[in-house]
């Protein structure tokens, strides 16, 4: 039972490494691209060239947000799974049970005699 929980903890951790992988070599290829910006004597002609690639690099961008946002979880998931499966694992982390504490009488203070001068 533990082998095969260690096996999807590690088959977690090594799929959002992939995912990480992947998303910043997406990344680094968008960044290399050059894009161009045609420029135009009319206003709304730039506007209508230009808005295009802009709308295309937002929702790229926004795709690889979301490509590290999963791949980070995973990642995270697979540490926290196998760290805790390590951690059980251990004896020294079982859990004893409480030491007896034995109740102490208290102690009364002795009264102290009087005496009258006069």
């Amino acid at each position: 039972m533990k082998d095969s929980i260690l096996t999807i903890g590690y088959a977690t951790l090594f799929t959002g490494i992939g995912l990480l992988a992947f998303t910043f070599i997406s990344a680094y290829i968008f960044l290399i691209n050059n894009p161009s910006i045609t420029g135009s004597s009319d206003l709304v002609d730039v506007f209508g060239s230009s808005l295009a690639p802009l709308i295309g690099a937002s929702i790229r961008i926004m795709y690889l947000g979301v490509m590290g946002w999963i791949g980070s979880g995973l990642t995270a998931r697979g540490v926290q799974l196998i760290t805790q499966l390590k951690r059980l694992a251990r004896p020294e982390f079982r859990s004893r049970p409480p030491p007896v504490i034995k109740a102490v009488e208290p102690i009364r203070a002795q009264e102290t005699q009087k005496t009258d001068k006069a």
